[in-house]
Parts: structure tokens; C-alpha cells; sequence
């Protein structure tokens, strides 16, 4: 998905920001303040940690503090919550 979404906004957005090592968490683009921000699924960045060998808990809390908590301008990803 990134390769498409890449393709699809380099020319008139190539400020979008992508979180390295998550490609596979991509699931789509949303927009913030009238320009597109990529979204992830929280719920399979988590995955994702616990298959990198951290249990729920660390992959939660890294979640929480390294993820979530993290601005990096304008054109920060976005978190999508779809565990329900």
C-alpha cells in the first residue's frame, strides 16, 4: 500500500511521513488540516511489535509513549483505533 500511496501524492505532497518498519500497519490516507496524513492501525502496529518479540504489554506501552505520544509536524501520521 505504501508504494500506491506514495505514487499517488509524491508530486503535490511529498512531505507525507511514513513510520519505518510499519509498511504492513498502512491502512490508508486520512487528512489533517486540509492536506493528507498517512493512517495506521494501531491495532496491527501492535502486532507487529509483538512479532518483533515484545509481549502485548511492551508493545502497548511503546504504543503509547513512542507512537501515540510522537509529533512530528504537520504531516504526522495518523492512528486509526480499529480493535472494535
Amino acid at each position: 500500500m505504501r508504494e500506491s500511496i506514495e505514487a499517488a501524492y509524491e508530486l503535490e505532497f511529498p512531505e507525507l511521513l511514513f513510520m519505518d518498519g510499519l509498511d504492513d500497519a498502512i491502512i490508508g490516507v486520512g487528512e489533517r488540516n486540509s492536506h493528507p496524513v498517512v493512517a495506521y492501525s494501531i491495532m496491527r502496529i501492535i502486532e507487529n511489535l509483538v512479532e518483533r518479540g515484545m509481549n502485548m504489554h511492551e508493545a502497548r506501552e511503546y504504543m503509547d509513549f513512542n507512537i501515540l505520544g510522537a509529533y512530528v509536524g504537520e504531516y504526522t501520521p495518523l492512528m486509526v483505533d480499529d480493535v472494535f
